[in-house]
């Protein structure tokens, strides 16, 4: 793909130059005629520093980019607008530079005859196989519309849930910064004045004081910047074994089975995956599709796994729920629930029960977790500034008792 530079002349007669991004000259005339009465000379633009493309390469397409996308879509389709007019519409009023990018391009693909799954399968980075598998079932099904609406409501519980759980992260985090802002703040300036009054006075530092003393003049040395940089290495090693299948399987595993935060990400993950099947196998995507697309985007690679073996068992023949309980990573509720969606006929809907279920525990769960930090957090800042104020005074008593 390039980007051109084209004279056109508008409805009213006007000659202007206009840039298309295209994969040649004759692709952009293309694009051009269906919005210009006549098209004149093109020509390759020139290397220059395109902003645009800058601005789309820094950004992110956020869960709510694609949650209001799918809902602003089927709003429009269902009022029989069309699709290559409702993907003009939406690319003109995003205010996500790649997303819009990315809808532009949709949008020319589509308009070329490409099927709108398989112009959005070119832009992994904004819709996912989820997405896109469901994108195809509304097109088989003729339903788009319906299909789009359910993506929507997908993609804002998904949000939903994850708000929840950066809400309850943002108040420790940022509490917990400042405190160690301010104890780096009191350690790098307050000890050393109060240290250089001591030696005046000769006094001697009790070991609380000679260790903050010391600590003080590490921090204001050049050697202060080696934890930084062992603490960027573990950090860049961490996600490097992260992505590795035996570290991610690893990491997730510890995810799964740890205190207090384990039961949290096993009752979101299970929520996850019954929100997403159950939407997928009511748009009608096949269950084994299903199971796959569910495979690839739980976030989880031991549930991940475990969805594995159940498609290879259901396709063997195999119920799901058995097959998943074999794999001991599901509670056994949410087990026995789907043993009665798969006999009842209605697996779908007894899904989305579940996923609602355990939405409301993982909030539960996330208030309970934030009433207990809160006090853990004033107690830890309470700690760092006593332990300060402390080794202040503390020579100060002395210095009392030799003056009496």
């Amino acid at each position: 793909m390039g980007t051109f530079i084209a004279q056109v002349k508008d409805k009213s007669g006007n000659i202007l130059q206009e840039r298309v991004t295209a994969a040649n000259v004759e692709d952009a005339r293309r694009i051009l005629k269906k919005r210009f009465d006549a098209i004149g000379k093109i020509k390759k633009a020139n290397f220059e520093f395109d902003v645009a493309a800058i601005e789309a390469a820094l950004s992110n397409v956020t869960i709510k980019d694609k949650a209001i996308f799918s809902r602003q879509f089927a709003v429009l389709v269902n009022a029989g607008v069309a699709i290559v007019r409702t993907l003009g519409v939406l690319a003109e009023q995003s205010s996500n530079p790649k997303f819009k990018r990315a809808l532009m391009a949709i949008n020319n693909d589509v308009q070329q005859g490409t099927n709108l799954s398989e112009a959005l399968a070119k832009h992994p980075d904004c819709f996912d196989k989820l997405y896109v598998s469901m994108v195809e079932a509304g097109e088989i099904g003729g339903v788009l519309d319906e299909v789009m609406n359910r993506l929507a409501k997908l993609l804002e519980d998904v949000a939903r849930l994850q708000n929840q759980v950066k809400s309850a992260m943002a108040y420790p985090v940022t509490v917990g910064l400042f405190a160690v802002l301010a104890f780096l703040g009191m350690t790098i300036f307050l000890i050393p004045v109060f240290s250089g009054i001591f030696d005046q006075l000769g006094a001697e530092l009790p070991a609380l004081t000679q260790f903050m003393v010391t600590l003080s003049g590490f921090l204001r040395s050049p050697a202060a910047i080696v934890p930084v940089l062992v603490i960027i290495g573990v950090v860049f090693a961490f996600r490097q074994y992260y992505r590795t299948p035996a570290g991610r399987l690893q990491i997730d595993m510890i995810a799964l089975k740890a205190p207090i935060f384990g039961d949290l990400n096993q009752k979101s993950a299970v929520a996850r995956f019954c929100r997403v099947f159950g939407t997928l196998t009511r748009s009608g995507v096949p269950i084994l599709q299903c199971l796959e697309i569910v495979e690839e985007t739980i976030g989880n690679k031991v549930i991940g796994n475990a969805v594995g073996a159940a498609k290879k068992s259901v396709l063997e023949g195999g119920m799901l729920s058995l097959a998943i309980e074999k794999r001991n990573v599901f509670p056994s509720m949410a087990i026995q629930m789907m043993s009665i969606g798969e006999e009842t006929g209605e697996l779908d809907a007894m899904m989305m029960k579940v996923a609602d279920f355990y939405e409301d525990e993982v909030e539960q769960a996330i208030k309970a977790l934030t009433s207990v930090i809160e006090p853990v957090m004033m107690v830890g800042i309470a700690g760092m500034v006593g332990t300060i104020l402390l080794s202040m005074y503390l020579p100060m008593f002395s210095i009392f008792d030799q003056i009496q």
